[in-house]
């Protein structure tokens, strides 16, 4: 039934005329017809404020245009006629968060690097739990360093293999890569892996389908194991005793040394060197937020190593009194550049500047068979905060550090890259490389898999 007519608007017509010109009641479809319209009209006059707007260099009047648009609408129609400002609002209020939110994600074109994010305490999936206590170490930064972290995955490997149980209709040779996939995807999780890591997981992976379907279970995962150990033996720690004693002919009595933040081998060549009787004094470079070069200086001072502490900026102050640069390294490229801690290639160009040489000391299972050019295509951030901090604070430590806010985003790139040009020699367990013969590294080895 149609909605009688307001007598109000009813337009007047003679006496007379009335009966037979009179209009007939508006059908539904017509007023349907007529809203439509009207929404037209609306659409029509906003564009034209907004390209108004825009042609006079300023922000399209939102209001004024639906306005000017509601004003024409009769007031019958008020669901169709009407503006919605707290629909626009609530919208304009959604944008300002927006921009908000993207302000607090900080710069997007470091986006790409990896970010340190805490691990969840809730585990899915079969995750073993030396696992994910090796995660909770990795992501707090309680377990650094590229041995450290690959000695440390490779224990916890062990233990996930003794755990290990075959399912039936299965071999242990398939079954167990499927098994450890997972585990090695909760460790990425935690934090990004390092070259170190995917050398000694692709090596366990090769020994896991070469293994013999017909040993007893106990016996695979026993000669397993022993791999693991001879692995860690052999490449890490026996390697580290080769470059300790060629890296240790380099020093000689009265010699001023420079090293930069806490590098395992580095530190072991500077106690082996002292041990032998070399009298020499170090010089312990470091920088925020690691500031891991305490953790050294504690050692070698503890030692009776004759040292000086000095933070990155002051190194053009004493670069001129060093004898030799001693490095350590996070991986080593195939065209004679070396990924470490953030604040080495600064060092070691400095050093280059100066013509002191730089000794970079290096095990070979760092090798990387790729080519990188900076440290911008990938890298990693560092945690904030002071680490390795023993002395004593008023305040807490805390209020002492920066955090990020909503107009600060606290960028510590964990890793920079050392071009070849300002290495002088790279100690191996292999010998003394030059740069530019780094390739040459698979070949020393007899082209074993690294």
């Amino acid at each position: 039934m149609s909605a009688p007519e307001n007598p109000r608007t009813r337009p007047q017509v003679p006496n007379g005329e009335a009966s037979g010109s009179q209009e007939p009641p508006i059908s539904k479809a017509e007023q349907s017809r007529q809203r439509r319209a009207i929404q037209e009209q609306q659409r029509a006059a906003k564009a034209q404020a907004q390209a108004t707007a825009k042609a006079q260099g300023g922000a399209p009047p939102k209001s004024s245009a639906k306005g000017g648009a509601a004003q024409s609408a009769p007031k019958k129609g008020s669901a169709v006629g009407t503006s919605k400002p707290p629909r626009d609002s609530k919208d304009t209020t959604g944008a300002a968060g927006d921009d908000g939110i993207e302000m607090s994600r900080g710069l997007r074109i470091f986006s790409h690097f990896g970010l340190p994010k805490p691990v969840s305490h809730v585990v899915k999936g079969d995750i073993h739990p030396a696992i994910v206590r090796l995660a909770l170490q990795f992501s707090e930064f309680k377990i650094s360093g590229a041995n450290a972290r690959c000695i440390a995955t490779l224990t916890a490997f062990k233990t996930v293999i003794q755990d290990y149980v075959t399912p039936p209709n299965n071999t242990l040779s398939r079954h167990l890569m499927t098994h450890l996939s997972p585990q090695i995807t909760h460790l990425v999780s935690a934090r990004p892996m390092s070259i170190t890591m995917g050398n000694a997981i692709r090596q366990l992976k090769l020994e896991i389908s070469d293994s013999d379907i017909d040993l007893p279970e106990q016996d695979a995962k026993d000669l397993l194991c022993e791999t693991i150990d001879y692995y860690i033996r052999d490449r890490i720690i026996i390697a580290d005793q080769v470059i300790e004693d060629i890296a240790g002919k380099k020093i000689k009595d009265g010699d001023v040394l420079l090293t930069y933040a806490r590098s395992s081998v580095v530190e072991k060549v500077l106690l082996g060197a002292h041990s032998d009787g070399r009298k020499f004094s170090v010089l312990v470079v470091d920088s925020r937020p690691m500031l891991e070069g305490k953790k050294l200086l504690s050692v070698l001072s503890s030692a009776g190593i004759q040292c000086s502490y000095l933070l990155l900026p002051a190194v053009g102050s004493v670069i001129n009194e060093v004898s030799t640069v001693f490095l350590g390294a996070h991986s080593l490229h195939s065209n004679g550049a070396v990924y470490s801690r953030s604040g080495t290639a600064l060092v070691a160009m400095m050093a280059k500047q100066h013509s002191v040489p730089v000794v970079v000391c290096c095990e070979t299972y760092k090798y990387s068979d790729s080519v990188q050019l900076d440290s911008f295509t990938k890298n990693e951030i560092a945690p904030s905060g002071d680490f390795f901090s023993s002395y004593p604070l008023a305040q807490p430590r805390d209020a002492l550090s920066l955090h990020n806010q909503t107009n600060l985003e606290i960028l510590n790139p964990l890793y920079d890259l050392t071009p070849p040009t300002s290495i002088t020699a790279v100690v191996t367990e292999v010998g003394v490389i030059p740069p530019s013969s780094i390739s040459s590294i698979p070949l020393a080895l007899g082209r074993q898999n690294l």
